[in-house]
């Protein structure tokens, strides 16, 4: 019996997603260490961050965020990539503070941790665009689930990728 495009669709991103995911985890680090932190949102999640977008919207005056809420609607997988709360120990001042103690007792991110973010999502939607999966990197998914707690309580940063094997990209092209 032939297989639909849609069972096909849902099968190959569920499996670049999750690719996605170890990309990230395998990219390459400071000092090696690991401080990132990865998810892949269920349904029920997707729906809460939904509405955490809608709702970080209207309250700081954000319209991007409504936006973003509604083109997420119809991706069918999000991968969120996040970074803790944990300086990488160098003291190097990037960061704006003399050393990473200081930078501690702060709501500070260390400057490594964002650049190991930033390297690890290179890796993770290069990999997406490999499988020809449309993806767009949106820190309003990653906001909301920092907001939510679904990243855990030492996610500082975090951006969303979803993931759409449509005719058409619903990730650009937004009003």
């Amino acid at each position: 019996m032939p297989r639909n495009y849609e069972d096909i669709q849902n099968a190959a991103l569920k499996d670049v997603a999750e690719f996605m995911c170890v990309a990230a985890r395998t990219a390459p680090k400071t000092r090696g260490q690991d401080h990132l932190t990865i998810i892949l949102l269920e349904l029920k999640d997707k729906e809460k961050v939904i509405s955490k977008m809608k709702e970080i919207s209207a309250r700081d005056s954000r319209p991007s965020f409504e936006r973003d809420s509604d083109s997420i609607t119809k991706c069918d997988e999000i991968v969120v990539i996040g970074v803790k709360k944990i300086p990488v120990g160098l003291n190097c001042g990037f960061c704006g503070y003399s050393s990473c103690a200081e930078l501690g007792k702060t709501k500070g991110v260390c400057a490594y941790n964002s650049i190991d973010l930033g390297i690890a999502l290179g890796s993770s939607s290069a990999l997406a665009a490999h499988f020809h999966v449309d993806n767009r990197l949106m820190f309003s998914i990653g906001k909301a689930a920092i907001e939510l707690g679904l990243l855990g309580k030492d996610a500082i940063q975090a951006i969303g990728i979803p993931l759409s094997a449509t005719g058409k990209n619903p990730f650009f092209d937004r009003k």
